[in-house]
Parts: C-alpha cells; structure tokens; sequence
C-alpha cells in the first residue's frame, strides 16, 4: 500500500499541478444540479475551490488520507465559505457522510487506489450520495503509452472504458460520457469524462 503521506512530506506528488483541473473551468455550471458535493482523495484542495465557486453549490467537503495534504488544503481553503476539509478515508467514511452529497466529482481517486480496490470504491461512492446523486468524474484510461504498462504500471493505473461500464452498472446508471473539454498537457486522449447516476 502507498504511504501517501509520506509521498506529501518528501514532495513526490507528480499528480499535483498547482491547480483544479483544466476541464472544471468548462463545466460551469455542472451539468447537473448539484447544492452538496464531496471530492474524495482531494489533496491540497484545488478541485474543491474551483467546484465551491461554481453556481448552486452551497458546501463542497473535500477528504483525504494523508495529514499534510489535509493540512495544506485547510490552511489554503480555511476560510472559503461553503468548503471544509477532512482527514477521511474514502472506504471508511463516517456515518454522516452516507447518502450526503448530491454528487462526487472524481479526478485522482481512482486511478490512485489499487485496482483490487476499484469494487470497494463504487459502493464508497454510491453510499455517499443521496438515491438519485451524479458521480462526475475525470478517468484516467491510458496513463502509460503501451497496453503492458496499462495493466502493470502505476499509480496512476490505467482503466479501460469497457471494465468502467462493467464496474459501475451494479449501482450506477450511464448518463453521459464524452472527451473532456480540456486537461493537462499530455493528457490529451487519455482521460474521458462521465457523468453517472446512482441507480
């Protein structure tokens, strides 16, 4: 298992590029109706600023495992109205945060966890949502540039759009699935963006 504090503490955080993702900034408002929204895995809090400023949304609680990237996303979001960070972990979340969230915005989480982990990680995300909440999210298909590395690399690790529809349909139902409007820089092609509702 990855010791994602420490990666913090050393500073080997590749998947942090200073700021929210690029296709955010495209999605306002969401294409949905979303007042509460969690982001799980959310390191130093960009995502969750940019979705806290986007119109309807009233709270966004964003959560991570490791310490200091929950401290530096406080520290940096502490006073934003709307926004709170915790120390959580997604597979154990506290009761409060079952059927909270009208949606989850995905970007990191999943292409993080170890793939084993991916079954665990639908049902996460299904519990927290209210019956009829969206997940939205970014997924990593190809990280690496051959299909060997695809399913012996990572983190990131890859997964193919054929395994996300057979992951996701025992709780969550295809709304919308399209290229993403913009990404980081060599990226491109490699990421697709859904929008899925809780079944």
């Amino acid at each position: 298992m990855i010791d994602w504090e420490n990666r913090y503490r050393i500073g080997d955080t590749p998947w942090d590029k200073g700021g929210a993702h690029p296709a955010l900034a495209h999605l306002s408002p969401l294409p949905v109706a979303a007042a509460r929204i969690l982001v799980p895995g959310c390191g130093l809090g960009y995502d969750v600023a940019a979705l806290a400023a986007m119109p309807g949304v009233t709270s966004v609680v964003g959560v991570d495992v490791a310490d200091s990237a929950v401290a530096a996303a406080t520290t940096r979001l502490g006073s934003e109205p709307g926004v709170r960070i915790e120390k959580a972990d997604l597979f154990a979340l506290p009761r409060a945060h079952h059927g909270a969230y009208d949606l989850v915005w995905e970007h990191t989480c999943f292409c993080a966890i170890d793939p084993g982990q991916r079954n665990a990680y639908v049902n996460a995300v299904a519990d927290a949502l209210r019956p009829g909440g969206h997940l939205l999210g970014v997924f990593y298909l190809r990280p690496w540039d051959t299909p060997e590395e695809n399913t012996t690399q990572g983190p990131p690790h890859g997964c193919p759009a054929g395994e996300l529809d057979r992951r996701f349909a025992p709780r969550f139902e295809i709304v919308r699935v399209w290229e993403l409007p913009a990404t980081y820089p060599g990226r491109e092609e490699r990421e697709q963006l859904r929008l899925l509702k809780r079944a």
